[in-house]
C-alpha cells in the first residue's frame, strides 16, 4: 500500500498476515489466520481527571462528546503512559476535526516516550537526557533540565538507539508534584530522577542498577514509569539484539525517594526482558502486572519467563502468573508475550494479552500458571500499548500492520473491525481513535464505531513504537526530532 492512501477497514473475513522488518525485535513469519465476523463497536467512555500516587482511576463522565467548537484549551492532567495507571488510553472528549498543525518544536534528540501534560505545561524527555517543560498552547520553553551525558551506542554490546538517554515515558505524581523518569548515562548507569514538575528542578535521584551479577550495559529502560500507591515502578529489558548477561526485572521506590528500592527479577538464566513501552500496569485489585519476554529455558522446568506476572506494588512479591502452554517453543523462537503490556478490562475483571506469536489470551486477574487462560484467539502480533473502552480493546498489531478492535466477554473474544496498513499505539478520545503510524509518520484519526478514516495529517518521523497524547483540544505526537502539536 502506498503512503498516500488511507488504511482499508475490514470486518471479519480471512486475513493473510505478514511480518514487517522490525528494527527492535526478531519476529518469525506468521501464518494466515481466519478472523471471525463480529459486531460493530459500542463504547462507553471515561473522564480525564488527574491520577495521583494512590493509583485511583478517574471517575466516569455523565456523557461522551466529541468537541467540534474551537475554544480556549482547558488541559486536564495526562500523568502517565496512555493517561491512567491502567494504561486505558481513553479520554472522554477530543479536538474537533479537521485537525491542523498548531506548532512543532525541535528538542535536539528523539522523544521516544509520550509527553505528559501537567497544568498547561507539556513535559517531554529526550534521548539526549534533556527534559523540557513547554507551554502546551504554543511550544515555548518554560524550563529545561539536563540529566547527564547519554550513553553512546558505540560503547554498548548491541542496540539500536543512539544516543541512549531517557527512553521510557515519565510519570507525574500529583501528591508530591514530582515527575519521574529514568536516564541512562555514560557507563550504562540507569538513574531514577524526581523533578519538580513546575520548574524542572532536580529533587532526588536513585540508581536502579540493583542486580549486581548482570551487565548494566546490556539492560535498557524502554518501558513507561508507573506511579501508584506512593511508589514509583520501573521495568527493564535488554537492548535490541538481546545480547550479553541481562534479565527482565521491575523495581519499586517511594515517591519521596526514602527507604529501600524493592525489585522482582524473572528467575531465569538470562533474557525474559520486561521492555514493552507501556511498562507495568495497575490492576483493578491494586496489584501491578508486568509482561516478560522469552527466557533461557528451552526444554526443562518452567523458568517463569514468557509470562504475565501479578506483583504487590510495594515489595514486588509475586502473587500469580500466567504463561502459555507453548512457552518452550516461544522461548526457542522468540515468540513471547513481552512485546505488549497487559490490557485491563476492569468491568469484567479480565486481562487481555498478546505477543509475537500472534495469539491473544483472555485471563483472570489472578492466574493459575502455565496454560491457565480462559480462552484465546489468533490474529494479532501485538507490540506496545492498547486502548480500552468499556468491553472493547483496541490492539496494536505490528505483525498484521493493523489496529484491530477486539470485543471482550467474560469467557469470549472476537474481532469487530480492522484498520489496515496502519500501526501504532491507539488512543481514544470521545468518538475518535488517534494513531501515529510508524511507517508514514502520519497521524490518523479513525471513527471509534467502525475504524474508518476521518483524517490523515503528517506529524514527522516517529519512533519504533509510536504513540500520542490527546488533551486540551490538542494532539501531541512525539517524533525523532521533538514534538508536533495539532489542534482542531
Amino acid at each position: 500500500m502506498v503512503a498516500s492512501r488511507w488504511p482499508r477497514v475490514q470486518f471479519g473475513g480471512a486475513l493473510a498476515l505478514s511480518s514487517p522488518n522490525d528494527e527492535t525485535d526478531r519476529m518469525r513469519r506468521p501464518v494466515s489466520v481466519l478472523v471471525p465476523l463480529g459486531s460493530l463497536l459500542v463504547a462507553a467512555c471515561s473522564s480525564a481527571a488527574p491520577a495521583s500516587s494512590s493509583g485511583a482511576e478517574p471517575a466516569a463522565p455523565s456523557s461522551a462528546t466529541h468537541s467540534t467548537a474551537r475554544t480556549t484549551p482547558t488541559f486536564t492532567t495526562w500523568s502517565t503512559y496512555h493517561r491512567t495507571p491502567r494504561r486505558s488510553g481513553h479520554v472522554g472528549s477530543g479536538p474537533g476535526t479537521p485537525l491542523h498543525r498548531s506548532w512543532s518544536k525541535r528538542l535536539g534528540q528523539a522523544v521516544y516516550g509520550e509527553p505528559l501534560v501537567v497544568g498547561s505545561t507539556l513535559i517531554a524527555a529526550t534521548e539526549g537526557n534533556k527534559v523540557f517543560g513547554l507551554n502546551a498552547r504554543n511550544g515555548n520553553v518554560r524550563w529545561k533540565t539536563g540529566l547527564g551525558a547519554p550513553q553512546r551506542l558505540s560503547a554498548l554490546p548491541c542496540g539500536n538507539i543512539d544516543p541512549l538517554g531517557v527512553t521510557g515515558t515519565p510519570a507525574y505524581d500529583a501528591g508530591t508534584g514530582s515527575v519521574f523518569m529514568v536516564a541512562e548515562t555514560k557507563g550504562g548507569h540507569h538513574t531514577l530522577w524526581a523533578l519538580n514538575a513546575t520548574n524542572g528542578h532536580r529533587r532526588w535521584h536513585r540508581s536502579l542498577d540493583v542486580l549486581p551479577h548482570r551487565n548494566r550495559k546490556a539492560e535498557q529502560e524502554r518501558s513507561a514509569v508507573l506511579v501508584a500507591h506512593g511508589r514509583v515502578m520501573v521495568s527493564f529489558g535488554g537492548l535490541a539484539g538481546d545480547c550479553d548477561n541481562h534479565v527482565g526485572y521491575v523495581t519499586s521506590t517511594s515517591v519521596t525517594g526514602a527507604g529501600r528500592t524493592f525489585h522482582y527479577a524473572v528467575p531465569t538464566a538470562r533474557e525474559a526482558g520486561m521492555w514493552a513501552p507501556p511498562g507495568p500496569v495497575l490492576g483493578r485489585n491494586g496489584h501491578v502486572y508486568v509482561a516478560s519476554g522469552n527466557g533461557a529455558e528451552l526444554s526443562g522446568k518452567f523458568d517463569k519467563s514468557d509470562s504475565v506476572t501479578e506483583l504487590t506494588a510495594h515489595h514486588m512479591r509475586r502473587r500469580s502468573l500466567f504463561a502459555p502452554s507453548t512457552w518452550r517453543d516461544d522461548n526457542r523462537r522468540d515468540l513471547d508475550l513481552g512485546s505488549m503490556s497487559p490490557a485491563m478490562v476492569p468491568n469484567l475483571k479480565r486481562i487481555v494479552i498478546a505477543g509475537k506469536r500472534g495469539t491473544v489470551y483472555l485471563l483472570h486477574e489472578h492466574s493459575h500458571g502455565v496454560g491457565s487462560a480462559i480462552t484465546n484467539l489468533g490474529g494479532c502480533h501485538a507490540f506496545a500499548g492498547s486502548a480500552v473502552v468499556g468491553h472493547t480493546v483496541l490492539m496494536p498489531c505490528l505483525g498484521e500492520n493493523q489496529v484491530r478492535a477486539l470485543r471482550v466477554g467474560r469467557r469470549s473474544l472476537h474481532w469487530t473491525w480492522s484498520a489496515n496498513a496502519l500501526y501504532g499505539s491507539p488512543v481514544v478520545a470521545g468518538s475518535r481513535v488517534y494513531v501515529a503510524d510508524r511507517t508514514t509518520g502520519d497521524l490518523f484519526v479513525l471513527r471509534l464505531r467502525d475504524g474508518t478514516v476521518v483524517q490523515r495529517i503528517h506529524a514527522g518521523t516517529v519512533t519504533h513504537f509510536p504513540s500520542q497524547v490527546v488533551d486540551g483540544g490538542f494532539v501531541f505526537v512525539p517524533t525523532l526530532t521533538g514534538i508536533t502539536a495539532f489542534r482542531g
